[in-house]
């Protein structure tokens, strides 16, 4: 199980917001690639960098800091936020992400999803399924949608999508702890790989994923808890790999 640094970009900063609302927003730094250069020295093998300005459809200085990051780092990235057409795929690929995350695109224009997958291949995208009381919010998660979350990955399951992310709204930036009910229904309910998001507040929530057993778990998305020291990066990815109990 792969553990992802968050950073969230906000007006070339990162920050964590509190629920997805961007006026409960706590700033880490103002050096985005200082920070991601530490998640490296500790061990991170990949990032999660999510333009929120992008997001917010505000307008964005953070696709070229974004280039930056994945030109200057030696890790993996996987970025979303404001993407929206096809092209905004390719672009972010062309600069040297990894992995780009749909959200909005995917619940908004499905018939896209399927061209992506075929286009740019699965394992180049992943779905943010994010849920506000087991629905589908979008536009920076503003809105909710009448979309149910495990009909949603099903649906994206047919489309040929192989991974989600999935995140508790209520729960992400509150240290309140990981909704294990509904990742255990979302594993259980399709064949897709699913990245936990949401409520990580220390190791404890770590071995809880783990005890779901699940092959299909493939990481777990990790932010508040590492800006305040309530995780040591370095503990929980030797702890990923068997080096700690």
């Amino acid at each position: 199980m792969l553990i992802y640094p968050a950073i969230d970009l906000r007006h070339g900063k990162v920050v964590r917001l509190r629920q997805g609302e961007r006026g409960r927003e706590t700033v880490y730094s103002s050096d985005p690639l200082e920070t991601a250069q530490a998640f490296l020295t500790q061990g991170a093998q990949w990032l999660h960098v999510i333009d929120l300005d992008g997001a917010f459809a505000e307008q964005s200085t953070n696709r070229a800091l974004l280039k930056k990051m994945a030109q200057t780092l030696t890790c993996r990235i996987q970025s979303g936020g404001g993407i929206r057409t096809l092209e905004d795929i390719a672009e972010l690929l062309d600069v040297g992400v990894a992995r780009v995350i749909l959200g909005t695109m995917a619940v908004r224009r499905p018939e896209l999803i399927n061209i992506a997958v075929q286009k740019f291949g699965a394992h180049q995208l992943a779905i943010a399924i994010d849920a506000r009381e087991g629905r589908v919010a979008v536009e920076g998660w503003e809105n909710t949608s009448t979309l149910d979350a495990l009909a949603f990955a099903r649906q994206l399951q047919s489309l040929g999508v192989e991974l989600v992310i999935h995140t508790d709204i209520a729960r992400d930036g509150m240290l309140s702890g990981v909704n294990y009910g509904a990742l255990k229904s979302l594993l259980e309910g399709t064949t897709l790989r699913v990245i936990a998001s949401g409520g990580v507040r220390d190791m404890s929530d770590l071995h809880k994923l783990r005890a779901l057993n699940q092959s299909r778990l493939d990481g777990v998305i990790v932010g508040r808890a590492l800006y305040e020291g309530m995780i040591q990066l370095g503990d929980a990815v030797n702890w990923s790999h068997g080096l700690l109990d």
